[in-house]
């Protein structure tokens, strides 16, 4: 199967002609170029998921107290933060700028040219999942801006035992200039929910932010960890996930222009 170049790059053989797969976290590249920082590469970086319709990276990262990225640009990009522990401090030089803290999700877009810094000031370490995008193309005259929401504006709903808020798209208040949509799952210990399967013209990239438990599909079970990866098309069967007892499960659902 081929790909256009700007829009998906999966490496060859990695993926299989099945609606479901599952993926370890132990596939995809964990770093730690620096001693105050730890990444998680599922899209992006060395993963065998360089690009799925569109977006760049998607990848934890861990940043140890009075630590960060200081000034740096980018350029026709849409970048989503979704923070999961402490807190991030965000400023770019179109005035836009934010305290982070859990349950918050950032936008960023860069237009033809940002500048920006996220610092974690404080003594905890902060932990985020952040997204690239190439922006489409019908947006790239935009210019460059930033926007933050908090959990509280989000839309949810409940599906079996989770909370799932919508994150992009679906009467999310986050603005986009990207094609797609997505969703965060929060189960409770010991909860179980159903998958919501990709639309006729998505498939879905599933990724694991917090929590063990187990995922059901196709007559069998598999125990799922942090930073497992799912993979399904529209043609899925039905895909239940299940928390353990002692904690709970949390993972982000991103419906994609198909790239499987």
């Amino acid at each position: 199967m081929s790909f256009p170049l700007q829009e998906t790059a999966i490496q060859p053989g990695f993926v299989r002609g099945l609606p479901v797969q599952y993926f370890p976290a132990a596939l995809f590249p964990t770093m730690h170029p620096v001693d105050w920082l730890h990444s998680h590469f599922a899209v992006g970086g060395w993963s065998p998921l360089q690009r799925l319709s569109g977006m760049l990276t998607a990848h934890m990262t861990r940043i140890a107290p009075r630590n960060g990225f200081t000034w740096h640009p980018h350029r026709g990009l849409e970048i989503y933060t979704w923070m999961l522990e402490g807190r991030l401090y965000h400023e770019d030089t179109t005035g836009g700028k934010g305290e982070l803290v859990a349950g918050d999700l950032q936008r960023m877009f860069s237009g033809d040219w940002i500048e920006h810094q996220e610092l974690n000031p404080w003594d905890e370490p902060a932990r985020v999942i952040q997204i690239w995008f190439i922006a489409d193309r019908h947006h790239r005259g935009v210019e460059p801006h930033y926007q933050q929401v908090n959990s509280s504006q989000l839309p949810r709903q409940i599906i079996g035992d989770a909370t799932v808020y919508c994150l992009i798209g679906d009467n999310s208040p986050m603005e986009q200039h990207m094609t797609g949509r997505l969703t965060a799952t929060r189960l409770n210990s010991s909860g179980t929910t159903i998958v919501e399967a990709p639309q006729p013209d998505e498939d879905l990239f599933l990724y694991v932010t917090d929590g063990t438990g187990d995922v059901s599909f196709n007559g069998s079970s598999v125990r799922l960890g942090q930073y497992d990866v799912i993979l399904a098309r529209p043609d899925m069967d039905s895909v239940t996930i299940s928390s353990a007892q002692s904690g709970g499960l949390g993972y982000l659902s991103f419906y994609l222009p198909r790239f499987l």
